[in-house]
């Protein structure tokens, strides 16, 4: 509420400023836009005079439109072979992603395909929460038998719920299989296409904009809010710029390594790989003991991440309003599960030497 104030506030007075609300992941982007698209789910209040007097482009939804290829490939993949536990897991990893079915543990669903699908009377009862995923992607087999293959792709595009640049972007995709597929639209061929254009990360997503082309960029544009990420955000400014969720988990964060990742040690292996080339780099015939190479490891991620704060902080040109609330989710993929959480280090450093920047508010 605060942000959305202020911005109000400098449009006022600059109504053809520019503005960006620079976010760690793109998770974290897709949250502030469901916020801005649905406060009254979140009991924040935004004035009605915010959505007229600003445009608010989402750059993070580019991100997720180019995800749409893998999410259509994973169901089809489904729908081929239902019964397979892998392609079964994908697809309710898929639906789970969406919101379309309970967040469960999908590996578990997945062990035993046909007792998940179609339960015999001696199988145990379903969970109402397991009985959701069963329905749905029944639903989906039943499509299958009922339309064609290459109908499929615009009807996983409903049942996915896609808005309107999801759509047209799913719809750009269905053209370019139905251009590669000509005279063979068999499921087994537009699989094999949809697998080329996946693996090839040549797919660009559609982004629709409902005013006139513009030479300018699209993330800079006069009146408009742009959310967007620190990384895709070099190399570009603004006159007004927010930096919100700045919690200590986020930057520098941990680093903390999944067991199945582990090669050597607590290390990974493009962590060794690291250490051997900085070692050789620097003349040393032997790589460092494992402790000392994970605390260059940590080293190296922290001062990265420092970089990358830096880089976000000077693409304000003429305001700029960081922030890092006292409680914030353990993880960006279940907003609502919050805990208290210490801010970013560099607040510190700066209320030290700007203390009158500061406000404090819980």
């Amino acid at each position: 509420e605060l942000i959305v104030q202020k911005i109000v506030n400098i449009i006022e007075d600059d109504p053809q400023g520019n503005f960006a609300i620079l976010l760690r992941e793109n998770k974290q982007g897709e949250f502030r836009s469901n916020v801005f698209n649905n406060p009254q789910l979140y009991n924040i209040k935004i004035p009605e005079s915010f959505k007229t007097k600003i445009r608010i482009y989402d750059a993070s939804q580019q991100a997720r439109n180019s995800k749409i290829p893998a999410e259509i490939l994973s169901l089809l993949q489904f729908l081929d072979r239902p019964h397979s536990p892998d392609y079964l897991k994908l697809a309710l990893k898929v639906l789970g992603d969406r919101n379309l079915i309970p967040n469960l543990d999908y590996n578990k669903i997945a062990i035993h395909p046909e007792e998940f699908l179609y339960p015999g009377p001696l199988d145990p009862p379903q969970s109402k929460e397991i009985r959701q995923c069963r329905y749905f992607c029944c639903q989906l087999l039943q499509a299958r038998l009922e339309l064609p293959p290459y109908q499929l792709i615009s009807f996983l595009a409903l049942s996915l719920q896609y808005e309107k640049t999801e759509l047209a972007t799913a719809d750009k995709l269905a053209e370019r299989i139905g251009q590669k597929t000509s005279g063979n639209h068999s499921m087994g061929t537009i699989l094999d296409v949809l697998n080329d254009i996946v693996s090839s990360e040549k797919f660009e997503p559609v982004d629709i904009d409902d005013e006139e082309t513009s030479k300018e960029s699209p993330y800079t544009r006069e009146g408009q809010l742009t959310l967007i990420t620190m990384h895709k955000a070099k190399g570009l400014d603004w006159d007004y710029v927010f930096i919100p969720f700045l919690q200590e988990s986020a930057i520098p964060g941990s680093l903390r390594v999944l067991s199945q990742t582990k090669f050597l040690g607590e290390l990974t292996l493009s962590e060794v790989a690291r250490a051997q080339i900085r070692a050789a780099s620097h003349g040393q015939e032997l790589i460092p003991d494992v402790a000392t190479a994970w605390e260059q490891a940590k080293d190296l991620k922290t001062a990265e991440e420092y970089r990358l704060l830096y880089v976000a902080m000077t693409r304000a040109k003429r305001f700029l309003w960081m922030s890092a609330s006292r409680f914030s989710p353990y993880s960006w993929h279940k907003p609502e599960n919050q805990q208290e959480q210490k801010a970013c280090p560099v607040f510190i450093a700066l209320k030290q030497q700007f203390p009158q920047h500061f406000l404090d508010k819980f």
